[in-house]
C-alpha cells in the first residue's frame, strides 16, 4: 500500500485537502489483488461532522490491503482544508456541500474499467444519500455526472437519536438566526461517551484539535434539513431501475444519530432498488473502530460488498 496527500481545487477556488491509500503490490493469494497488487475498486469517502479523513484508523489501509483504493477529502471547514480558525465549520449550505462532492467525484478517476464506489460516515453518509437521492442535487441535474457503482453509508445522519435530538423551538430559532447570521460559529460538541466503546478512540477524539466541534448556523441547519428530508422520503418519491446498489450499516447501540431511522430509510429504499442493511449488535456511533468482533467484522462486510459489486460490473461490462 502507498499513501499520497494532495489538494483537490474547488470551482471557487477552495482547496481541498486530499489523501489517497493505493493499493500496494502483493501476492496473488490475497484476496481481491492480482499478482501486479491490481486495483480491484475506487471508493470515494465522505467523512463526518467534526472529523476528517486521517482519523479513520486503520479502516483505509485495511481496504486497500483487499484491492480497494480508497480516495478520502477534508471537507469545507473540516479538517486539513481549514486555513483559519474563522473557517472552521463553514462548510455553507446544502447546495454548496453537494456541490464540492461532486466536484470531488469528477475529480477522481478510476484505473480503466475499475468502478467507483462512494461511502459517507455520519454526517456525511446523510449528505452521500443526498447526493445520489435528491432531486435538486447536482448529481441528478448535471449533464456530467461520476459514473457510481454503488453507494455506501453507515451511521448516517437521517434522524438523530432521541439522547442527543435537539428540542424542536432549539431548530426552530437556529432557523431564524442562521437567516440572520448565517456564518456565524456555534460549537456544537458531541457526547465523547457516545462516540466509541473503545476508550482509546475517545481520548484520541478528545485531544484532536481538527475535531473542533465547531459548525457555522447555516451549516449545522443545513445539515439537519438534509437528515429531514431523508427522514420523510417515501418509496413513491423513487424511480423504479433508477437507484444505485446502496448498503446501509448502523450500530443499534448507536445514540448519536438514529439506528431506527437507517432501518427504515432502508425499508423504504429496498422497495425500488437492490439495498442491503446491516446492523451491529452493540455497535456505537464509530462502529468502525468498535472493539473486538464489530470492529473485524464491519471491515469484513465492506470489503465484501465492493469486491462483489465490482465483479458483477466487470461481468456486466464485458
Amino acid at each position: 500500500m502507498t499513501i499520497e496527500e494532495g489538494t483537490h481545487t474547488l470551482p471557487d477556488g477552495t482547496q481541498l485537502y486530499t489523501k489517497t491509500w493505493k493499493v500496494g503490490l502483493s501476492s496473488a493469494s490475497n484476496r481481491g489483488k492480482g499478482p501486479d497488487g491490481t486495483t480491484k475498486a475506487v471508493l470515494a469517502f465522505v467523512h463526518g461532522f467534526s472529523d476528517h479523513c486521517n482519523a479513520y484508523y486503520e479502516l483505509f489501509p485495511n481496504l486497500a490491503s483487499s484491492g480497494i483504493e480508497v480516495r478520502a477529502f477534508d471537507q469545507r471547514g473540516w479538517g486539513r482544508t481549514v486555513k483559519r480558525p474563522k473557517d472552521r465549520g463553514n462548510a455553507g449550505g446544502t447546495a454548496l456541500v453537494l456541490s464540492d462532492i461532486h466536484s470531488f467525484l469528477l475529480g477522481v478517476s478510476p484505473p480503466p474499467k475499475t468502478p467507483l464506489f462512494l461511502m459517507g460516515h455520519s454526517m456525511g453518509g446523510g449528505e452521500v444519500l443526498n447526493y445520489v437521492l435528491h432531486p435538486d442535487s447536482p448529481y441528478t441535474t448535471s449533464n456530467t455526472r461520476p459514473q457510481l457503482a454503488g453507494v455506501m453509508v453507515y451511521s448516517p445522519l437521517i434522524g438523530l437519536d432521541p439522547a442527543t435530538r435537539p428540542w424542536a423551538i432549539t431548530v426552530f430559532l437556529g432557523r431564524l438566526v442562521a437567516r440572520i447570521i448565517p456564518r456565524a460559529q456555534r460549537h456544537s460538541p458531541l457526547d465523547t461517551k457516545l462516540v466509541c466503546r473503545d476508550e482509546t478512540v475517545v481520548a484520541d477524539y478528545i485531544a484532536d484539535e481538527l475535531c473542533h466541534d465547531m459548525g457555522t448556523w447555516e451549516q449545522l441547519v443545513g445539515m439537519l434539513d438534509r437528515g429531514l428530508w431523508l427522514e420523510n422520503l417515501q418509496s413513491g418519491d423513487l424511480t423504479e431501475g433508477k437507484l444505485l446498489p446502496m448498503w446501509l450499516g448502523h450500530g443499534d447501540a448507536d445514540r448519536i444519530t438514529s439506528w431506527a431511522a437507517t432501518k427504515k430509510l432502508s425499508g423504504v429504499l429496498g422497495v425500488k432498488g437492490d439495498v442491503t442493511f446491516v446492523s451491529y449488535e452493540g455497535g456505537y456511533h464509530r462502529v468502525h473502530m468498535d472493539p473486538g468482533e464489530v470492529r473485524v467484522r464491519f471491515v469484513k462486510d465492506v470489503t465484501d460488498w465492493v469486491l462483489k459489486k465490482a465483479e458483477g460490473t466487470e461481468a456486466a461490462a464485458e
